[in-house]
């Protein structure tokens, strides 16, 4: 679709010259049909003067432009999230409650009276990670995700208990919150950090192999996102 918008620009772009240009030669021919009949007027007063040359507007083709009938480009669809920088708690939660999933399915409008119990409650375990009350944290963000598995913010949940738990340096019960995110929601816009994380977790429990497929991984199907650069640089470091 990119392809084909760039190439309907670049067709515009060149009609619009067209008929641009054929202003101007209009314009000309005007000028020069004036300055025709002024010679024609002063000839008539003057013998003397040559007649004006005739000048006729030169007809053009008129070309119409139509798209060429291709498949549009296959494009990638999961959607890159911005891994946090370090794993000190206060930088990793700090955009927690911004984040919405893909995959969200509708569990009521947004003013219904238990969607807003369930708002207020991942708000709350998100809190606790940002004041320092970790594990409790983690206990009610675990907690929210298995009871409420197809609320939007699901997903999330296990991503930051995730994240959690590694901050606890759990990194074994981590790794297992990664895989179940990976698992449930694969199309979930936090899955590509969640298989950075377990590929980190994976390298906190001396499993290099493990970690080096989960690079290889994101770098093989999801190429060009964020993630994948950073499991590029992550892959080079692997090998020194």
């Amino acid at each position: 679709m990119v392809a084909l918008q760039a190439e309907m620009r670049a067709m515009r772009e060149s009609q619009s010259r067209l008929e641009k240009r054929l202003e101007r030669m209009e314009l000309h021919a005007s000028v020069r049909q004036a300055r025709a009949s002024q010679a024609t007027a002063e000839s008539t007063t003057s013998p003397e003067a040559p007649p004006a040359p005739a000048f006729t507007t030169p007809e053009l083709t008129v070309v119409k432009l139509k798209p060429r009938v291709e498949p549009a480009p296959r494009l990638p669809v999961q959607v890159a999230v911005v891994e946090p920088s370090s794993d000190d708690m206060e930088m990793f939660i700090s955009n927690g409650s911004s984040d919405e999933p893909d995959e969200a399915v509708d569990i009521g409008p947004a003013n219904s009276p238990d969607n807003a119990v369930l708002e207020a409650t991942f708000e709350q375990a998100m809190a606790a990670l940002r004041t320092g009350n970790v594990e409790g944290g983690v206990n009610n963000l675990l907690g929210f995700a298995e009871k409420n598995p197809r609320h939007a913010r699901a997903d999330n949940a296990l991503y930051f208990s995730g994240l959690g738990q590694m901050g606890l340096k759990d990194h074994a019960s981590a790794a297992k919150t990664f895989e179940r995110l990976i698992e449930r929601y694969p199309a979930g816009d936090a899955v590509l950090d969640g298989m950075l994380r377990l590929a980190e977790c994976r390298l906190r429990l001396d499993q290099k192999d493990d970690a080096r497929a989960l690079y290889t991984r994101i770098l093989t199907q999801f190429p060009g996102t964020a993630a994948a650069t950073q499991a590029e640089q992550r892959l080079a470091s692997l090998s020194h």
